[in-house]
């Protein structure tokens, strides 16, 4: 069963808006931080799924199913917004919560593509992400709607989530990566996977001055708000 747990006090937040965040492991927390700070009255409710790590590797169909059943809590809770903090889930599985829960507000989290497009001066970016959402439909949506024209490197990240939930991270292997894509001309990188917002500050840090890092939490800020009708 999917665990439900509350961020620490100091990420709990009491108020009549109450959100939901939902990830297969501590990605969400990172991304309940930055709406904790948009959103300072909000009750923020997180939840996980860490006993099914990682998700990168399992079926569309497993996927839904253990979304499904990670999500429960939060609906129960009756949250305004459900937030699937998670790049896996949202491609594989957030069309078919909105069919089952249409009354239920839901907000995803996709690659950048559409960001990098614009920001990326060589043409060239590279999208960090699990092999579930690379190979989803969701992603090859966003890359012929915005893509067109890019080039696009998508490194084997496959154990980065594990490595971050465990916190034995290979930082050799993630420079060995970055410093493969911004070789190969990338000057934007795209994190798919919330667990890498962890170390984002390390990617920029070997990224140093050749590479742009991206990931999505002023946006998903931005579209709770403009789903509640805040601004």
């Amino acid at each position: 069963m999917a665990a439900f747990r509350q961020l620490q006090p100091s990420l709990i937040y009491t108020g009549d808006m109450k959100l939901g965040v939902f990830d297969s492991g501590i990605g969400g927390e990172a991304v309940a931080a930055a709406l904790g700070q948009t959103f300072p009255d909000a009750a923020i409710m997180v939840v996980n799924d860490r006993q099914h790590l990682p998700y990168g590797d399992k079926t569309k169909g497993e996927i839904i199913v253990l979304t499904d059943k990670a999500i429960q809590p939060l609906l129960a809770e009756d949250c305004d917004v459900i937030i699937l903090a998670c790049n896996t889930a949202t491609a594989l599985a957030i069309e078919w919560l909105r069919k089952k829960y249409p009354e239920q507000k839901f907000v995803g989290i996709e690659p950048m593509i559409k960001p990098a497009a614009s920001l990326t001066k060589t043409g060239t970016v590279a999208v960090c992400a699990t092999r579930a959402t690379l190979d989803s439909e969701r992603y090859a949506a966003l890359l012929k709607q915005y893509g067109k024209n890019l080039h696009v490197i998508e490194p084997d990240c496959s154990k980065w989530a594990y490595w971050i939930e465990s916190d034995q991270l290979n930082q050799a292997h993630v420079k060995q990566i970055i410093d493969y894509v911004c070789d190969q001309g990338a000057d934007v990188i795209v994190l798919g996977c919330t667990h890498y917002h962890w170390i984002k500050e390390l990617i920029a840090e070997l990224a140093a001055d050749r590479a742009a890092v991206l990931e999505p939490s002023e946006a998903i800020s931005r579209r709770v708000a403009h789903l509640l009708e805040l601004g």
